[in-house]
């Protein structure tokens, strides 16, 4: 019998065993990952619990082929839906070129409130990275998912609109821009939204042990918009976390360099300089909370450092639902070819177990993973860089990550 997902009064979610889940395949090589992921979970939860939980998924329409039947990209019903079953697990989706709104991602994000964009960076073992340490990558990033510049509110240049605003900034501030030829961009950062972001990277950090948790900003050029999101988010974690959070001036005037068991140290780096930081030393790196952009940014690189968008999982979470998805495109030239990787939602899959309390079935889908990467029979992407490796489809990849679970 298939129940709903439920909210707890403190805001956690209860799961009972049976739960229904909203899943969207997706369009270009989304269904051929999808059809490779599902019996993954579906393998992993029915060997950690011996048959006594299942998931049932129910399939929601959105992108393409949502288009082609409906004339809608992303129906009101299917965000509905998302909401009252509180999880739902998206592969990749086609967004319209030229006409229809900007990201069908970024719709999902803003329309249901996903606030933190939470994309891991772990290395598996055995996976080709550019990275002569890639051992020591392990870090969560946490990305404002609702404003800065991925808010839209854009004006082309020439536009009546651009020209007004144009007009106004000459105005206020004296800066005179060519108006016929210069698009304009806002980007809000509000205290709300980034206190909350960075409220849950340290309580993420707290409950998982982690050591650190960095805000990564470019508070030095802009301001009042990135400027203060450090200085909320500091303030999130002076006032909010007195018992359990350190600034780094404090870790060596009172506990001469080394972190105390149970403490959190909180950082900030500049963006430009964060890339360094991660790329030489990744070792002194836990949690990365940032704005929308820069998260962005570092999210794709981390990825490209442990072997590829392939293998980089990813989760939009709110107050109230969660949608986790694959983060990399459609590539519709490999659709329908049983080609591509579908590490990506996989991975996903593992961490949207995670969240919903079911942390054996999500081990046993790492574990079962790394094995499989272990025999060297992988998908091309993988192939072409481990010597000796032998190319299997998207699908025989995900029959072979379930074997492991025997």
């Amino acid at each position: 019998m298939a129940d709903l997902i439920s909210q707890n009064p403190d805001g956690s979610i209860y799961v009972p065993d049976h739960p229904v889940i909203g899943c969207i395949p997706g369009d270009g090589t989304g269904p051929d990952i999808w059809n490779a992921t599902r019996p993954v979970l579906d393998t992993a939860v029915a060997t950690s619990y011996g048959g006594n939980r299942t998931i049932n998924f129910t399939e929601l329409p959105a992108g393409e082929s949502s288009f082609q039947k409906t004339g809608e990209w992303l129906p009101k019903t299917t965000l509905e839906q998302i909401k009252k079953l509180r999880v739902a697990i998206k592969g990749p989706m086609t967004t319209p070129v030229g006409k229809g709104m900007r990201s069908l991602n970024v719709a999902i994000r803003q329309e249901l409130d996903l606030f933190a964009c939470i994309r891991p960076a772990r290395y598996i073992n055995g996976v080709p990275s550019p990275c002569r340490n890639p051992a020591a990558i392990d870090m969560v990033i946490f990305r404002e998912n609702t404003e800065d510049l991925y808010a839209g509110i854009e004006w082309q240049s020439g536009s009546r609109d651009a020209k007004e605003i144009i007009d106004f900034i000459k105005k206020k501030t004296g800066k005179a821009l060519a108006a016929d030829t210069t698009g304009i961009g806002i980007k809000p950062i509000s205290e709300a939204n980034t206190k909350r972001l960075v409220r849950k990277a340290i309580q993420y950090a707290l409950d998982n042990d982690r050591k650190s948790v960095t805000l990564m900003h470019k508070g030095n050029i802009m301001k009042f918009t990135e400027g203060a999101f450090l200085h909320w988010g500091r303030e999130v974690g002076t006032t909010e976390f007195t018992n359990a959070v350190i600034l780094e001036d404090q870790l060596w005037d009172a506990f001469n360099g080394n972190i105390p068991r149970g403490k959190i140290l909180l950082k900030d780096r500049i963006a430009d300089s964060m890339f360094q930081q991660v790329l030489l030393r990744p070792e002194e790196y836990d949690i990365i909370a940032a704005p929308n952009l820069n998260g962005d940014y570092i999210s794709d690189l981390l990825a490209a450092m442990v072997g590829g968008l392939g293998l980089a999982p990813g989760a939009n979470i709110g107050s109230e639902c969660a949608v986790f998805e694959a983060t990399h495109g459609t590539a519709p030239k490999y659709a329908g070819q049983d080609k591509v990787n579908p590490g990506s939602l996989i991975l996903s899959g593992a961490m949207m177990l995670d969240h919903m309390g079911w942390h054996e079935a999500a081990n046993l889908i790492h574990t079962a993973l790394e094995q499989a990467i272990a025999d060297r029979h992988v998908t091309y992407d993988l192939a072409r860089q481990i010597p000796g490796a032998t190319e299997v489809s998207c699908s025989e990849f995900g029959q072979r990550i379930c074997k492991h679970m025997g």
